[in-house]
């Protein structure tokens, strides 16, 4: 299939030229700068990234360019312009200050084949504290802003070579998705075979090609995406596939029974386990966000290594992880953001060999493929709920009675959204105890000293970034008044207003 390598210098917004150039019908993988593959035969344009960094500084991320250029069209953005440029003879200064924010467009060439359609003026987004002051021989401006002299170039030859100093990745380039079409459609001629459909098509017949007749042990959380994984798994390779569900003791309320009910109408060969009293006290008195998930991400593998002894023939542990995950987990800078279930905690002695078939997709890209599956609604459109569970949203150490104070928080929460039909339209919600935070009420006559809840809700496309969602007052009023008097030790709600970021959308 026909790709677009992606090369990532450490930008905060690489995923969504990946998913702008999916929204393009067109796959891609996002690579670290330097893994260019070995074998690029149906590699069709190579896009650079931003980076945090300076191309002239000491510890700048520089590759070799000649592995592919002239052989394949190159679009650089930000940082990959200017790493064009600066390899190329150009000049890349400090611009004295940080251009962060919107400009508009002044075309020198707006016959070029990156701007076809382009409208006058057209706003973009610039985020660069560098700028390229002298272009390399045998570039030529064809775009200026305000500020900005080389706010694009573009250097002819048999495969071209692009550069943009401003992002049409991010939403405020309103012609962004126009510009990436150009290149990717027009200038690297992607054909748009891809799909949820095609996907799955592709996705069954490498893991039936990678599986063989070995038998497959998948961790299923109730979640979309490892629901998602568990039916391409039994279409490839039928009931050679054993799926666990864990009862780590912090699922939702009823968590545990609904979603077994769900995966039996699947047809999915289905063992519950309760491990709840392992994972609660290996936990015991542990407040540390870190440390809970390492904890709980090593008991799950050792409850999955448990179970795989009987089965004697397993040889895989499937998993859900998709590319947030993955991004969040660890940045091209080597920073930990947070580690998820699915890519952090995992010992070395697993004997396990792990399989991961949707690790390149967006949640909603998952969500395609369930529908092309043919998976019901109410599971294609559940909310993501975090691995480590209620864990995470227990600010403090976790116990018994905590995780049942949140579970009927959270109970009274999402059904409320549910019946004022708002449900579908939020990307994530949840309540969090803050269990390490005490504060003062009065119910009848009596002072109460206990325990504040938070209700986090965000809107969002794939997680990446979101917005607090915009609940009416009266949702909140109704929610904020059932938690109060129903559930015993909360005697405070707020709700949460962060977006993501500077915040995450868990607290954990």
């Amino acid at each position: 299939m026909q790709k677009i390598i992606i090369l990532d210098f450490g930008s905060q917004t690489t995923q969504l030229i990946g998913r702008r150039v999916r929204e393009l019908n067109t796959f891609c993988e996002i690579l670290p700068y330097n893994k260019y593959p070995e074998n690029d035969a149906d590699v069709i344009g190579v896009i650079l990234s931003g980076s945090p960094l300076s191309v002239y500084a000491e510890d700048a991320f520089h590759i070799d360019l000649n592995r592919f250029r002239g052989r394949k069209p190159i679009l650089g953005i930000c940082y990959g312009a200017q790493l064009i440029s600066y390899c190329n003879g150009g000049k890349v200064e400090s611009a004295g200050t940080r251009e962060y924010g919107r400009q508009q467009l002044q075309f020198i060439d707006g016959n070029n084949p990156l701007f076809k359609g382009f409208e006058a003026h057209s706003q973009v987004w610039m985020s660069h504290g560098d700028s390229i002051t002298r272009l390399p021989e045998g570039a030529v401006c064809i775009a200026s802003t305000q500020t900005v002299r080389n706010a694009a170039y573009y250097i002819e030859e048999a495969c071209p070579i692009f550069g943009t100093q401003f992002h049409p990745e991010v939403y405020h380039t309103l012609q962004g998705t126009l510009l990436l079409q150009n290149f990717v459609v027009d200038i690297c001629g992607s054909k748009q075979e891809w799909s949820a459909e095609r996907f799955v098509e592709t996705t069954v017949a490498e893991l039936q090609a990678q599986l063989g007749n070995d038998r497959v042990i998948l961790g299923l959380s109730g979640g979309v995406d490892s629901s998602v994984v568990a039916v391409l798994l039994q279409r490839a390779i039928g009931d050679r596939l054993t799926c666990i569900f864990v009862d780590h003791g912090m699922l939702r309320k009823n968590e545990f029974r609904d979603v077994m009910n769900d995966y039996k109408g699947l047809g999915l060969n289905v063992i519950g386990v309760d491990a709840s009293e392992q994972f609660l006290s290996d936990l015991s008195g542990v407040k540390e966000p870190e440390q809970k998930r390492k904890i709980i991400g090593r008991d799950f593998v050792e409850v999955f290594q448990e179970e795989a002894r009987k089965i004697t023939d397993a040889k895989w542990l499937a998993q859900g992880t998709i590319y947030p995950d993955r991004i969040e987990s660890l940045n091209i800078t080597g920073k930990v953001i947070k580690s998820h279930h699915n890519v952090g905690g995992l010992p070395k002695e697993m004997h396990l060999q792990l399989c991961e078939p949707i690790k390149w997709l967006f949640k909603d890209e998952v969500r395609r493929v369930g529908r092309s599956l043919g998976m019901p609604d109410h599971l294609i459109k559940r909310h993501p709920f975090p691995g480590p569970g209620l864990a995470v949203r227990i600010l403090g150490d976790i116990t018994r009675e905590k995780i049942s104070i949140l579970q009927e928080a959270d109970d009274i929460f999402i059904r409320n959204l549910r019946e004022a039909g708002l449900y579908d339209e939020i990307w994530q919600a949840g309540a969090i105890l803050l269990s390490e935070v005490r504060s003062v009420g009065v119910m009848g006559d009596e002072r109460t000293y206990e325990n504040p809840v938070a209700l986090r809700a965000v809107t969002s496309s794939d997680a990446m970034t979101a917005d607090f969602a915009h609940i009416p007052y009266e949702v909140l009023a109704k929610t904020s008044n059932e938690i109060i008097n129903k559930v015993k030790g909360v005697n405070r709600v707020c709700y949460d207003i962060s977006s993501k970021p500077p915040a995450t959308i868990e607290w954990e």
